[in-house]
């Protein structure tokens, strides 16, 4: 069995997951960012065209995470949905299925500047930001630092080289004192790590971790990582140039 990444944040073993969640162990909490629900359908309206799947596809990929960590609590870090009028755009087979879903575990949607205020009967309970034990989760990183945020709304990615070929990546990232998740909906776009609206949350050091088809890879980026990681099976993958989205 692969042996899997452990970021300390605040003093609590965080494992990024390769499905772009993040586990928190200690509390059974997994953690999404940024799911976008109804993106699709939000982009048909003003006439851009997408496949409309994508809410089904994120809504499976979710069920997954939850079937091999069998969460006690969600946390959905803000934007779960593309707009204000988004949930009521999902059809009955989805609410059905969202439903199943906030039935299993303690659901709790964290507001987003897309969404904030996510509709109550979906699920689960609703609130700005919250405080657990060592981390406080956040939809947006505040302005303000605070030991132990975990937030999104940044979607951080990398481009990475291996093997000769550049590959672009989401990632998470992190310092030890806090960390930004990955997009986790199917059409979220990404912003470069070393965009200066991520690397300005990190003035001394940050590590990466990239998300692969099966597993989570610490990078080498710019800087040296700070960030506690005890996975010595864990190879590195050397970040190549990455451009802004």
């Amino acid at each position: 069995m692969t042996e899997e990444l452990i970021v300390e944040v605040n003093g609590e073993p965080l494992v990024p997951d390769v499905s772009g969640a993040l586990w928190w162990p200690g509390e059974r909490a997994l953690i999404f960012a940024d799911i976008h629900f109804e993106k699709g359908s939000s982009y048909a309206r003003r006439g851009a065209l997408l496949p409309p799947y994508d809410t089904r596809a994120t809504l499976e990929r979710i069920a997954q995470a939850m079937e091999r960590r069998t969460p006690r609590r969600v946390i959905a870090l803000g934007d779960s949905f593309h707009d204000g009028e988004g949930a009521s755009r999902l059809d009955d087979v989805e609410l059905a299925f969202l439903a199943r879903l906030t039935s299993r575990a303690q659901w709790l949607w964290i507001a987003g500047n897309h969404d904030p205020a996510p509709p109550p009967s979906l699920g689960g309970t609703v609130a700005e930001e919250a405080a657990i034990r060592g981390l406080v989760f956040r939809h947006e990183p505040g302005a303000f630092f605070q030991m132990g945020e975990i937030a999104g709304h940044l979607h951080p990615c990398t481009t990475i080289t291996r093997r000769g070929r550049s590959l672009r990546r989401r990632c998470f990232v992190s310092d030890g004192t806090r960390m930004v998740l990955p997009a986790f909906g199917a059409y979220a776009g990404g912003l470069d790590l070393r965009d200066p609206a991520i690397a300005s949350l990190f003035p001394q050091s940050f590590g990466a971790y990239a998300l692969g088809q099966e597993r989570v890879y610490a990078v080498k980026g710019a800087r040296k990582s700070a960030t506690e990681c005890r996975s010595a099976a864990a190879p590195y993958w050397r970040a190549g140039r990455a451009t802004k989205p």
